[in-house]
């Protein structure tokens, strides 16, 4: 059997929005994704909101289909406005073994850039890789823009 290596894919989107409103957001207030964008329903699990190991429940539309998953605060950066979220459950534990998600937000004066980053490892070579996924964080970092700017 051939070895799956651990892969990475990364996608930037320029925001407008305040970008330390934007990491407080995925830092710390989650659950308020789900007010912002319906179709993401967010809960905790475990811990407490802001917090490495909390674990946050996730209700999703992903390609048209309603999903979940669970993920773990793996690491909080507030320096470099970085949070790292590890996905333990949920749909895609049936195609990757691994599969981790960092949102780390650049902000420099009125230019701020959200950069999302996955890093996965396949259970086998016929799983896509995970564009769609990172088409799907960058949708709701828009969404989430959209929010802050007419607010």
């Amino acid at each position: 059997m051939a070895h799956i290596s651990l892969k990475r894919q990364v996608k930037q989107v320029e925001i407008k929005s305040d970008g330390d409103v934007f990491h407080e957001l995925f830092r710390s207030k989650p659950h308020h994704i789900s007010n912002i964008s319906p179709t993401n329903y967010l809960d905790l699990h475990e811990g407490d909101w802001g917090t490495v190991g909390s674990v946050i429940f996730w209700k999703y539309t992903h390609d048209g289909k309603e999903k979940v998953a669970k993920e773990r605060i793996e690491a909080i950066d507030e320096e470099k406005k970085l949070v790292t979220f590890k996905v333990i459950e949920g749909d895609l534990m049936e195609l990757y073994k691994t599969c981790i998600f960092t949102v780390h937000v650049d902000t420099h004066g009125e230019n701020n850039l959200v950069t999302w980053t996955v890093e996965y490892e396949k259970l086998n070579e016929d799983v896509e890789d995970l564009t769609s996924m990172l088409d799907f964080c960058v949708a709701l970092t828009k969404d989430i823009e959209t929010h802050h700017l007419n607010n």
